[in-house]
């Protein structure tokens, strides 16, 4: 670079730069103010919808965007976390991809009660992402989230890991008979 410092060679290209006259600039918009979306009421509302679900309702029952939990409060936390970490290793599957809802759900019924005959521990069910099923949203996976908490055989669901699935599934942990 000729032996050329960084404030000469920033010289040499800001040489035939002219500033902007005032007239030309874009004067900074001051944002309104943030405002509620939801009325006290509104809130209100909510939360009184919150406080009087159903019993089964009120066991450690989540869903954060794609993701899904449920914990029966018998279930210790402690193991309640190493399933939603993965740990446990899957002994079996059912793949409910492109069945009906009520296919789905007997497949999905005979499944669960086969696992705990088998003494099963921790299943894998697919239920897919819902990506073909059209404006209704995915319709298995949120009837799968439904049936898995009536169910007295389990004891907990998650969503399972990226590599088994991600939202498109979950872990079963089940009641041993």
């Amino acid at each position: 670079m000729n032996g050329s410092n960084d404030k000469d060679l920033f010289k040499d290209a800001m040489r035939n730069v002219k500033p902007l006259n005032q007239e030309e600039r874009v004067r900074e918009r001051k944002r309104p103010p943030a405002s509620a979306r939801q009325t006290r009421a509104a809130r209100d509302e909510v939360l009184r919808e919150s406080l009087t679900c159903s019993p089964a309702e009120r066991d450690a029952l989540e869903q954060f965007s794609d993701e899904m939990a449920y914990r029966h409060a018998s279930l210790p936390n402690r193991i309640f976390k190493k399933l939603r970490r993965g740990r446990f290793s899957i002994e079996a599957e059912a793949d409910l991809h492109g069945l009906s809802a009520a296919e789905a759900k007997l497949v999905l019924q005979e499944f669960i009660v086969e696992s705990c005959d088998r003494n099963l521990g921790c299943v894998r069910v697919i239920h897919g992402k819902g990506l073909h099923s059209g404006p209704g949203g995915a319709v298995l996976k949120i009837r799968v989230q439904r049936w898995l908490t009536q169910w007295d055989e389990v004891l907990a669901f998650v969503t399972a890991r990226a590599q088994h699935g991600g939202s498109g599934a979950v872990y079963v942990l089940l009641r041993h008979r």
